[in-house]
């Protein structure tokens, strides 16, 4: 079955750097789209970035010249560098393999997420 393991989130100050993964299993990694979504408290959980199967990175505002999406199909691994934290980037950050038109998560089950927390 699909399995997606999240790590490398932590405590961090803002302004400071952070390196998440996702390891995942259960399905032909290199032929998906994968993306990084995180949930802040009270919030629905939103894209933040994804990557096409030819590694043609894609991001929201908020996060473009701060973070970076890169995957490494030999270890089936996605990861999500992130520099310059913000406190409003404090969140629960999950992995996903991506549908596009619309774009959405392609499974329904989720691993445990990463925390994230960027102190001010």
């Amino acid at each position: 079955q699909v399995q997606l393991v999240e790590s490398g989130g932590g405590l961090v100050q803002a302004g400071g750097s952070l390196r998440l993964s996702c390891a995942a299993s259960g399905f032909i990694f290199s032929v998906n789209i994968m993306g990084w979504y995180r949930q802040a408290p009270g919030k629905q959980r939103d894209l933040v970035a994804f990557i096409s199967t030819l590694d043609e990175p894609n991001y929201v505002d908020s996060v473009k010249g701060r973070f970076t999406i890169s995957r490494d199909n030999a270890k089936n691994t996605m990861y999500l560098q992130m520099n310059s934290l913000k406190p409003e980037d404090t969140a629960v950050y999950y992995c996903n393999a991506i549908n596009i038109d619309p774009i959405r998560p392609r499974y329904d089950s989720w691993g445990q997420g990463t925390q994230v927390t960027v102190s001010s």
